[in-house]
């Protein structure tokens, strides 16, 4: 069975995140049978500041309203197997770790939970609180995955695409997709 995958982007800084995974995934399509996403109203404000223009949805991805609770993944029998959220605001985290399913997002990040499926954060704050750091343990101990949006530098980036890119491959990566990526030591 092929995957189906959510990717939810929410309003924290690092809308390059998204569109890098968007695109991977695109280039990918053979490896995943549906890519379902979810934006926020702050995260179209964001992404025009960030990329320089409006959110534009592509061909090939299914759109979802931030409150659609009648999308498939809103519930365990969808059957989606992984969630990314990219970027995860802080303000998301702590609705999820704290089980709050206020719009399609928190919900679907429930849903992945209960079902023990994968559940991505990739987080975008700086520093952290000790409520920050307090949320990202319960998301863990739950089950999620917590990736911070940390680049590396050892593949010696030239570009902010490259640069970023070494985060988006690591989540493609955490995914479980077969993807070309820079390995330490290769």
């Amino acid at each position: 069975m092929k995957r189906k995958i959510v990717l939810a982007i929410t309003g924290a800084s690092g809308s390059i995140y998204a569109a890098q995974i968007i695109g991977k995934l695109l280039s990918i399509r053979e490896q995943w049978q549906d890519l379902s996403v979810v934006v926020t109203d702050n995260a179209k404000e964001v992404w025009k500041v960030e990329m320089g223009e409006d959110f534009v949805e592509q061909a090939g991805v299914t759109y979802f309203h931030k409150n659609d609770f009648t999308a498939p993944f809103a519930s365990g029998s969808g059957q989606y197997d992984t969630m990314i959220i990219a970027p995860c605001s802080m303000g998301a985290l702590g609705r999820i770790a704290h089980g709050i399913s206020n719009d399609l997002i928190t919900r679907a990040a429930d849903v992945v939970l209960k079902e023990r499926r994968k559940l991505i954060c990739v987080v975008r704050e700086t520093p952290y609180s000790l409520v920050h750091i307090k949320n990202m343990e319960l998301v863990t101990l739950a089950g999620g995955i917590i990736c911070p949006a940390t680049p590396s530098y050892y593949s010696l980036p030239r570009t902010i695409d490259e640069l970023a890119a070494t985060v988006t491959d690591r989540v493609l990566d955490l995914a479980g997709f077969d993807i070309k990526s820079f390995r330490w030591g290769k």
